[in-house]
């Protein structure tokens, strides 16, 4: 296949996946016959040394500046480098960058409907997310809330399902969580505070020293393949699952209003591309990395353990009052959660019925 042919397929199959405005055929060059230069700045909330979580905002920039023959590059720039990780939407909603590659979650500090773009505790999986998003409302009401933050967002990425974190000692039954100090941000900290743990945020370079000197008893972070980069095993060797808080944590990338309504048509199309096909590479990724290095990770003594029941059923308990009072409190959480729940059980009972019975049924292999 020619290189023309393939970046015609590529363009128009991932467009459709996208949403991208237009279903005409853009072969090479098509974007930057006539269009100007343009060079952005991307800040992301990860640092280098997670290759998987940091890559996608590189990938993405690497990916327009082909699609526009050079004509559009974005220069990305890892957490601290401009501004620190949790600051990315401030620096874009005020301009100082023109995007910006981040988890909404990090910012339920401003407003708790932040959670909904990213993930809540018992809620979507990375798949499920992705029908909700596109064909159940949430791009529409995640568009009209960022608004209010000078802000259009993509999707940037899908971690997967999320483990449940690393502890000192092992934990069997909700008593053992009394006390506890855990690493732990957002909706998930307010069920562990609410279980008797007490959350701490801080982070994600800051977690080990403080695992390793006891400062905290647990740390959550993403699963498999992260936490073997981040050495986690070497100082708390139970290892627990699911990350009930994490069904599906989804990224996004945030562009400044302005800025993006500066872009050529052209050039605004071949960024949403870009950014689609990245984010379904990342969910690959961590699907594909996660099990070798789970595995690895139990040769190096992990001890992997399931929640006990009664935590998880307690959580969940806990889950539920937590978004009543948010529904009763925030008008927009509330607009959120009335077309995000709904969805959220009808993509449980139909995981019922085909994908987790087939899965629960297949044999373990060796």
């Amino acid at each position: 296949m020619s290189r023309r042919s393939f970046l015609h397929k590529a363009v128009t199959g991932v467009a459709g996946v996208a949403g991208v405005a237009g279903s005409a055929a853009l072969p090479q060059g098509a974007f930057a016959a006539k269009g100007p230069s343009v060079r952005w700045r991307l800040t992301s909330s990860f640092p280098k040394s997670l290759d998987a979580i940091w890559g996608v905002g590189p990938r993405m920039a690497e990916r327009v500046l082909e699609l526009t023959d050079g004509k559009f590059e974005i220069r990305a720039f890892a957490a601290g480098e401009i501004v620190p990780g949790l600051q990315v939407l401030d620096a874009v909603q005020n301009g100082t960058v023109e995007c910006g590659h981040t988890a909404s979650y990090y910012y339920v500090g401003k407003n708790t409907a932040f959670a909904f773009e990213t993930t809540l505790p018992f809620g979507l999986t990375a798949r499920q997310h992705n029908a909700w998003y596109y064909f159940g409302g949430g791009q529409q009401l995640t568009r009209e809330f960022l608004k209010n933050y000078n802000i259009i967002n993509f999707p940037g990425g899908n971690t997967g399902t999320q483990m449940g974190g690393w502890w000192r000692s092992e934990i069997k039954s909700v008593r053992d969580l009394q006390g506890m100090k855990i690493r732990i941000p957002g909706f998930g900290g307010r069920i562990m505070a609410a279980l008797g743990a007490v959350p701490q945020t801080i982070p994600g370079g800051d977690i080990y020293p403080a695992l390793e000197k006891g400062t905290i008893d647990a740390a959550e972070w993403v699963g498999p393949y992260d936490d073997e980069k981040l050495g986690f095993h070497k100082v708390a060797k139970y290892y627990y699952y699911p990350g009930f808080w994490e069904p599906g944590a989804s990224l996004s990338y945030y562009v400044n209003q302005a800025a993006w309504a500066s872009l050529p048509k052209q050039y605004q199309t071949a960024f949403e591309v870009a950014a689609a096909e990245a984010a379904m590479r990342m969910n690959a990724e961590y699907d594909a990395k996660n099990p070798p290095a789970l595995a690895r990770l139990i040769r190096a003594g992990a001890q992997l353990r399931l929640y006990p029941r009664d935590v998880l059923e307690a959580a969940y308990a806990e889950a539920e009052k937590i978004y009543a009072q948010e529904r009763q409190n925030n008008p927009d959480f509330k607009k959120f959660f009335d077309s995000w729940n709904v969805f959220r059980h009808d993509q449980s009972n139909w995981f019922r019925v085909a994908e987790n019975a087939l899965s629960s049924f297949i044999p373990r292999t060796k």
